[in-house]
């Protein structure tokens, strides 16, 4: 039932976003979005520096609600996404194990709402744009609501990304839209729109990891090595060369460096250190919560044995 069901996805990408199966010239194909936090991805390719970790990056960008249609076709072998999206595309039947943590959101993630709209336990009957069911805004809007007495069935969702949902609600469509920097920028920007309602400082539930298939794991145990030396190299080089980091990571997004390290200022990059204890412990914990929450919105039908999740077998 497993092959038919990533037979199925295969097709499905294959039609609805024209991948093809067939192997990258590159070692590896990884997918992506915009999101800030995988700036360091791009910053390791853009300035050379998975190639001196000893590996030929693709990076393509691939929306969060498409990503594991791109896993299960073949066309990429790795991604970046939150920690609860490895839980939701496992149980769906798209293997793919976490290797390391990215990053942690501090605001960097929210909910903006008209100015009328005194707190969440408002939004009753009101319209929330928000990425479609197995995305991480979707998934914060579900716990959000449910940490102050709302399920999904209150209100009516709108399926926008999370780009589209900031530009919309700054044109005045919807009552309230859950996005991300750097689009979250663009609602701080226009005070007029609307207001913050809440972020991630006050649920901190957005997190994200790399990882990679079982197979690409097994078989390229120097490729995996080398993309999480040349990730680290990143964050080194952020630190040592921060304007220039900006500038590189910033255009990609259409953004100047300066805008980029505000938006970066929302979040914070996981160093080796920090992603060993997450990956070891953290995590866990998250899981133990994000699991139910999954399954009472419809996301997931049974929560997969956390160990399934991880692998961290790169690092011996």
């Amino acid at each position: 039932m497993r092959q038919n069901f990533i037979r199925t996805l295969a097709v499905a990408a294959t039609a609805s976003m024209g991948l093809t199966a067939t192997a990258s010239a590159a070692d590896v194909a990884i997918g992506m979005s915009g999101w800030t936090g995988f700036g360091p991805l791009t910053l390791a390719k853009e300035a050379g520096l998975f190639e001196k970790a000893g590996v030929d990056v693709d990076i393509k960008k691939i929306p969060q609600k498409d990503r594991h249609l791109a896993i299960a076709s073949g066309d990429i072998q790795c991604a970046a996404t939150t920690v609860e999206t490895f839980m939701i595309w496992n149980a769906n039947g798209v293997p793919i194990k976490q290797l390391f943590q990215l990053d942690m959101s501090h605001g960097a993630d929210g909910m903006a709402t008209r100015s009328d709209i005194a707190s969440i336990a408002d939004l009753k009957g009101k319209t929330i744009a928000a990425s479609a069911p197995g995305t991480s805004p979707y998934f914060v809007l579900a716990w959000m609501l449910n940490e102050n007495g709302l399920t999904l069935d209150d209100v009516t969702v709108v399926n926008l990304e999370p780009s589209a949902a900031a530009q919309a609600f700054i044109a005045g469509q919807n009552d309230a839209a859950m996005t991300y920097e750097p689009y979250l920028s663009a609602v701080r920007d226009a005070p007029d729109s609307g207001k913050i309602m809440a972020t991630t400082l006050d649920y901190p539930v957005v997190m994200d990891t790399f990882g990679c298939t079982p197979d690409f794991i097994e078989e390229h145990p120097d490729l995996v090595r080398a993309l999480a030396d040349g990730y680290y190299a990143a964050l080194d080089m952020i630190e040592s060369d921060p304007e220039k980091a900006y500038e590189i990571m910033g255009a990609d997004v259409n953004q100047s460096g300066e805008a980029f390290g505000k938006s970066a200022g929302y979040l914070e990059w996981q160093g080796r250190e920090a992603s060993d204890a997450f990956m070891s412990g953290g995590i866990q914990e998250f899981y133990s919560k994000a699991g139910p929450l999954l399954m009472e919105i419809g996301t997931i039908r049974e929560i997969p044995d956390t160990d399934s999740l991880i692998d961290t077998s790169w690092k011996n």
